[in-house]
């Protein structure tokens, strides 16, 4: 897996510029988009994390597995 580096959103300062300055149109649009970007890469590193937990440890991730699989039987539909 490469190495990423994370990447900060340099938009963002723009955007809270313009919402300052009230020359943005629509500031909900734009805090919508930037609140996107950041849980999207939230998810990424959060999905890329767990899964090198399971990669580091598989007696763990493997008890998780059952775990989970034992509350999927006794979930009600």
């Amino acid at each position: 897996m490469p190495d990423r580096q994370r990447t900060d959103d340099t938009n963002d300062a723009v955007t809270n510029d313009a919402v300052a300055g009230g020359q943005d149109p629509s500031p909900d649009a734009g805090n919508e988009a930037a609140r996107r970007r950041r849980r999207a890469q939230f998810l990424r590193e959060l999905h890329e994390a767990k899964a090198l937990r399971d990669r580091v440890q598989p007696r763990r991730a493997r008890a998780e597995r059952m775990r989970q699989a034992v509350r999927m039987r006794t979930f009600r539909w």
